[in-house]
């Protein structure tokens, strides 16, 4: 390859990179983790800012036929507990969301994640 083209790759690669998406913003080091299995695991039907996530479509808006959205949590305020019976159980309707689609210390670090900065309006 010569170099311009390594260059020009580079360059495309840098810019690609950099326009996906917003970095997760959280105050402090121990919410990282919470905010990064959520981004991960749940940001395809939920939107929170704070974890760079914008996976809820608009009101009744569907994907590719297939009806993805979950609640908002930038407006949607939950508690901890909540959380843990949505991801053990599917969510409170169990149509739509997987159960268990994280377990153990991850669903307890995405639980306290969202009881802290869910409901915030960001």
């Amino acid at each position: 390859m010569s170099r311009r083209a390594l260059a020009a790759a580079l360059v495309l690669g840098a810019l690609v990179s950099g326009c996906q998406k917003e970095e997760i913003d959280v105050e402090s080091a121990s919410d990282e983790r919470g905010a990064q299995l959520f981004n991960e695991r749940c940001s395809g039907c939920h939107t929170l800012g704070v974890a760079s996530s914008q996976g809820s479509k608009a009101e009744g808006e569907v994907s590719g036929g297939e009806r993805t959205n979950g609640p908002s949590f930038d407006t949607r305020r939950v508690n901890a507990d909540d959380v843990l019976f949505a991801i053990r159980n599917g969510g409170f309707s169990g149509a739509i969301m997987p159960a268990n689609i994280v377990v153990g210390d991850d669903a307890q670090a995405v639980a306290d994640f969202l009881e802290k900065y869910s409901g915030n309006g960001d």
